[in-house]
């Protein structure tokens, strides 16, 4: 079985600094039903290749036990399965662990990774393959093989040569392969106990618990064991604190309260509605709605005819239809609108197909290595003809009487930018992903610091 890691991030290299394996050795190691062999066939300043090879060995399957046939008649020495989460897990623990004590920064930092499998067993076919990974935000690509070349009526088999390419930290790369190999494989070399449910929650922290296959995925990782699936679900679920999202509350009227004395948040609506129109735009959907604030506008004006708010937070979307709920509207017009749960950093169906897309004072709630995720799934796959971001422009911040000098408008703004660092990210955006992008100011300009918010108007 082999595994390959390619990046091109420069020096590329410097991926043998992250494994703790260096690129001029080929190192073995021995494995309670085998060897891993690490080793890199391409090494460069431009692009470096590290292989992990897992050598089962047939003979210590058969002394772990089974019946006599599956002793003697098994895929498991050839394919990606649990035998190689385990030596991920083993060979590679402190690149898994996101721990690098030579380049510590660059072990979180995101970096082009290309991971191939040469031969991943997919139970379910290359579309539940796809539900894996495609919403973690990456590349797929899939070459079935035929159950024998020699008799091609026999069909196509459930194995594939998989290539897998996205930018991310090399510790996420391996905890996503470490819990979904064997979700694809939908089985487990090893008795599966309580402390499965640890290592899931561990190595699936920060994705697994807003991935839209979160239960299948659970399911199969804990060998569809009823009550482990149950518990496992249930911390999953509890990990969406529900006091996070009193705090959001919280900190919410806290920026509405520096930005009041100039009505901001009505300019930034009355702003996101002209530009709208301005664009034809008539089926609209809200990226990170929050409360439904821009959410009731829409759906008071005649000129939209479908409107669809999307957040993370399920009491963010119970209080916005309970604001929705007080609007004295006709059926015709609640037929027009829905409210949906979803993380904006993973690849959802639900929003394509709109005329346009706003994200309202959303990005800066973003941690910068998740932003990329977030682009993808905006401009590669969702692809609305018009997006509409704004963000508060952090230049401004020395205009609010109420605002500490250094603190940003937001506890929970990962970032705030300055007129330039918006610019500079929203025309790489837009470069990368085939839009033009116009910027519009909102709110009074002031000669020096410009305007309090600043708006990307991005078209295809």
């Amino acid at each position: 079985m082999l595994l390959t890691i390619t990046t091109t991030h420069s020096p590329a290299t410097e991926l043998g600094y992250l494994l703790h394996k260096h690129p001029d050795r080929c190192q073995s190691f021995a494995l309670s039903f085998g060897k891993a062999h690490i080793f890199y066939p391409e090494a460069s300043r431009e692009k470096c290749t590290a292989a992990l090879l897992l050598d089962v060995d047939p003979v210590k399957l058969v002394r772990g036990g089974g019946t006599r046939l599956k002793q003697y008649v098994s895929d498991r020495p050839y394919v990606a399965s649990s035998f190689l989460s385990v030596a991920i897990a083993q060979v590679l623990s402190t690149a898994l662990g996101g721990r690098c004590k030579d380049l510590p920064e660059l072990a979180q930092t995101p970096i082009p990774l290309v991971a191939k499998l040469s031969v991943l067993p997919c139970r379910g076919g290359e579309e539940f393959l796809r539900q894996l990974f495609e919403p973690l935000g990456y590349s797929v690509s899939a070459e079935g093989h035929s159950l024998d070349e020699k008799f091609p009526d026999w069909g196509q088999s459930q194995y594939f040569t998989v290539e897998l390419q996205h930018t991310l930290p090399l510790s996420d790369l391996l905890s996503h392969l470490y819990v979904l190999i064997p979700v694809l494989d939908d089985d487990k070399h090893y008795w599966v106990g309580d402390e499965e449910i640890e290592k899931l929650l561990r190595h699936g922290e920060g994705w697994l618990t807003t991935h839209p296959a979160r239960e299948q995925i659970t399911r199969r990782y804990l060998k569809r064991q009823q009550r482990l699936t149950r518990l496992a679900l249930a911390q999953l679920i509890e990990s969406d604190d529900p006091d996070l999202d009193s705090a959001e509350e919280s900190h919410a009227k806290e920026e509405a309260a520096v930005e009041k004395p100039m009505s901001l948040n009505q300019q930034r609506m009355d702003a996101v509605i002209a530009a709208l129109k301005q664009s034809n735009a008539k089926r609209v959907i809200d990226l990170g709605c929050g409360q439904g604030n821009l959410l009731k506008m829409l759906l008071k004006d005649g000129f939209f005819e479908q409107i669809t708010g999307v957040d993370v937070s399920y009491r963010a979307l119970e209080v916005a239809q309970e604001r929705l709920d007080r609007l004295r509207l006709t059926r015709n017009q609640w037929e027009r609108v829905q409210l949906i749960q979803g993380a904006l950093t993973y690849q959802d169906k639900r929003f394509s197909g709109y005329d346009a897309a706003t994200v309202i004072e959303v990005i800066e709630h973003l941690d910068l290595p998740r932003l990329g995720a977030f682009e993808r799934v905006l401009f590669e796959f969702a692809q609305p003809k018009t997006v509409l971001v704004t963000t508060p422009n952090i230049e401004y911040n020395i205009k609010f009487e109420k605002l500490p000098a250094g603190k940003l408008r937001h506890q929970d703004h990962r970032f705030e930018w300055t007129r330039s660092q918006f610019q500079n990210w929203a025309n790489q955006v837009a470069k990368s992903f085939g839009y033009t992008v116009e910027f519009q100011p909102i709110g009074t300009e002031d000669p020096e610091v410009g305007s309090p918010t600043q708006m990307g108007v991005f078209k295809r």
